[in-house]
């Protein structure tokens, strides 16, 4: 994070004879590790005393893991087989034991020969490996080992030994953790060389050790206080770089000129609330009035708008788009899907009614036009949608990527509103405020809840706004995990419960991982009910549409819904759904966003376990939005203890957003927030933890937006600068601006 040239030195070449060109090969490759500066700042995930064991008990199927354990028993077994058909085949068991449980190592063939000799019971030793089930016990095949053996004579340097802190590293098959810790201790005089990135006023004000201090005693600790004072100072770091490099965006964009917006008094905002049906929620009321105020300013709105699956948010998103209308300019509504974006036109011009009709007969004398933009719109219907933009005609266009292209042009474009940021890459939502004659305002709304850490982490360029009330009307939605492997009935009943719904004129979903049309993946034989529910490919909604239309729901009309169906043929499922004429829809995600049928009132998801926590929340809020009480059926076979059948339990409990949002990243171990895939393993977070860390997030947030107040270039920082710039390779770069 610091990386000043010195720790830039690339690994790969024969620099100081540090490391062979096959270990630097492996870390570039596999760890993302390329400089001594990166290999510096790859942190132990934990440390072990040699004086005291892990624990066996709960270890993670299929991942690899490093324990320290001690051998309880060792067995040579013969056996005969194709390659040694006379008896001569040799398999050497192990078990090793922590006092927690027990684990069996297994050696085969020639393979054996060094274990057998090494491994004597009473012997302590480090073991990687993969963790596999055999006959329904955990062990780990072939593992890598590193005896620990006593160092000196004398009870003392055994209790020293005993005592020392073994730091276990995030390692992979190709590279074992004592590996990384011996290339580590290698390079670790250079972190003398580490330029401090935090201003010294900050380190001495909060009392944090130096950088380099830091990275001494992060790998090699002599008391837990070193790891305790080590991990506080770089938490600081990954924080406070973080937030300066949003606190300069945000200082940027507060720069930027924007056309101010402020809606006529006597205009197409007042003519639609005057119609509406119902009042608007005290959170409504309250969003929308922080909208208007950010609109009626000269620099450009940058805000998010969070709020629950069905919270209103569309209406004010709406409103604000009605008050830059009326205010002289066009709105742009960005939608992830051409179903969504449908949609969204749908909607909007039907609670508009006739002020969605600009120009046409019947419409009144506020009116506007609303023009749908998609990628598969017939030429003609196109070329008027584009021609309504650029004459200024219509004054709210609702659209897909399409809306992006160097075609589309507008009269003059004065807000841009992003449906479900998290689908949108950053080249997108700029181009389309590059259409706009000065940068337009910018509302992003997103119904995945989202705790307010991560928030200031990932959407730190973002004012926020959270409308976290349903309006009235709404109905409770309950959920209820159906586990089809131990109880099939449950499933036999849930399909009866469909039946019932739809016998008294209500309709449901049943939602399917995967299509179905792909080539079918090889089927694997698992070792173990887990196994074979792991491994088994995801249930396909053409695969369930036929069993369901032949057996259970038979009588019932059931379509299929998804994503590489044509255009026009989503539409007509969709609007045969919305209009009652279909009682089951079998759909894949393309539901998850946005579609709005108040007549349906039960989901049942397939294989649930494949999902995550806020898609599953997501899907769920498609019903129960209207009169009638919903229900979620979580369908899965994991079994009872597993984390995932945890988290469908967590999902059950609870409709609240946020609850399952922080459930979500507590149990997501490695993941960075701001995205593994899109900013690599070198800049991901490596010890600041979004949720345990809050306040320190907070705190960095203001440090750093006093730094940059003070100090925008950073010219009496040279530290920092060189920190951000490590921070904001060109990837992270671009997945800060998506934030």
């Amino acid at each position: 994070m610091d990386l000043v040239p010195a720790l830039e030195e690339p690994l790969k070449q024969p620099l100081k004879s540090v490391l062979g060109p096959a270990t630097a090969k492996v870390m570039a490759e596999h760890l993302g590790l390329h400089t001594l500066g990166d290999l510096l700042h790859h942190y132990p995930r934990r440390y072990e005393e040699r004086g005291q064991l892990t624990h066996l008990a709960d270890l993670p199927l299929d991942e690899h893991v490093t324990v320290v354990a001690q051998v309880a028993d060792a067995r040579l077994h013969s056996f005969a087989s194709a390659k040694a058909p006379r008896g001569k085949g040799q398999r050497l068991e192990v078990t090793i034991t922590d006092g927690s449980g027990r684990l069996q190592l297994v050696f085969f063939g020639h393979g054996v020969h060094k274990p057998h000799k090494e491994l004597l019971p009473g012997t302590r030793a480090m073991f990687a490996g993969k963790v596999s089930v055999f006959n329904r016990r955990l062990q780990l095949a072939h593992p890598a080992y590193e005896l620990l053996g006593g160092e000196g004579d004398g009870a003392e340097a055994a209790e020293t030994w005993a005592g020392a802190l073994i730091p276990l590293y995030p390692a992979t098959a190709k590279l074992e953790s004592w590996k990384i810790g011996k290339a580590v201790q290698t390079v670790l005089p250079s972190a003398q060389e580490a330029t401090d990135p935090l201003p010294p006023s900050l380190r001495e004000g909060r009392g944090l050790v130096s950088l380099p201090e830091a990275l001494l005693k992060i790998h090699r600790p002599h008391t837990k206080a070193d790891i305790a004072d080590a991990r506080a100072r770089l938490k600081w770091d990954e924080a406070f770089v973080l937030q300066v490099a949003l606190a300069r965006r945000r200082h940027a964009d507060a720069g930027l000129p924007a056309v101010a917006r402020r809606p006529r008094p006597d205009g197409l905002l007042t003519a639609f609330d005057d119609r509406l049906p119902f009042t608007l929620t005290e959170g409504q009321r309250k969003v929308s009035a922080e909208i208007f105020d950010d609109l009626a300013t000269e620099h450009p709105m940058h805000r998010l708008l969070q709020g629950e699956v069905g919270s209103g948010k569309t209406l004010v998103a709406l409103r604000a788009m009605l008050a830059v209308v009326d205010a002289g300019g066009q709105a742009a509504m960005l939608a992830p899907t051409e179903v969504l974006a449908q949609q969204h036109h749908r909607s909007i011009t039907e609670m508009m009614g006739d002020l969605a009709e600009g120009g046409m007969l019947g419409g009144t004398e506020h009116a506007t036009k609303v023009v749908l933009l998609t990628g598969s719109m017939g030429a003609a219907a196109r070329r008027q949608a584009l021609l309504d933009l650029v004459t200024g005609e219509a004054g709210i266009v609702i659209g897909t990527h399409a809306l992006i292209e160097d075609k589309v042009q507008f009269h003059d474009l004065g807000l841009v509103v992003v449906d479900e940021q998290h689908r949108f890459g950053v080249e997108q939502r700029d181009a389309l405020r590059g259409k706009g004659k000065q940068p337009p305002h910018l509302l992003v709304m997103t119904a995945t809840p989202i705790p307010r850490t991560v928030a200031m982490t990932v959407f730190g360029d973002l004012e926020t706004s959270v409308l976290d009330q349903l309006p009235a009307g709404r109905s409770p939605i309950a959920s209820h995990v159906v586990p089809a492997a131990d109880k099939p009935h449950f499933l036999a009943r849930a399909w009866e419960r469909v039946r019932e719904e739809a016998e008294n004129g209500h309709q449901a979903y049943v939602v399917c991982p995967r299509i179905g049309d792909e080539e079918d993946t090889k089927k694997p034989s698992g070792k173990s009910p887990e196994d074979e529910a792991e491994k088994r490919p995801p249930l396909a909604v053409l695969d369930v549409a036929a069993q369901l239309a032949g057996g259970p729901l038979k009588g019932l009309k059931v379509e299929v819904l998804h994503g590489r169906m044509h255009p026009d043929d989503k539409d007509a499922v969709m609007r045969r759904f919305a209009a009652g004429e279909t009682d089951v829809l079998v759909a894949t995600t393309v539901i998850e966003v946005g579609v709005n049928v108040p007549n349906a009132t039960v989901m049942v998801i397939m294989d649930a376990d494949r999902f995550g926590v806020s898609q599953l929340h997501q899907l769920r809020g498609r019903v129960g939005r209207g009169s009638a009480p919903g229900l979620c059926l979580l369908v899965t076979e994991m079994p009872e203890a597993t984390p995932a059948r945890q988290r469908l339990t967590a999902v059950a409990a609870t409709l609240d957003g946020f609850e399952l949002s922080r459930i979500d990243l507590e149990q997501r171990r490695e993941g960075d927030v701001l995205g593994q895939a899109q900013s690599g393993a070198r800049t991901s977070l490596r010890v600041l933890a979004v949720i345990e860390d809050e306040d320190l997030i907070a705190e960095a947030r203001e440090e750093a937006t006093a730094v940059v107040t003070a100090d925008p270039e950073l010219t009496s920082l040279p530290g920092l600068r060189t920190a951000l710039d490590a921070l904001l390779d060109e990837e992270r770069e671009q997945y800060l601006e998506k934030g």
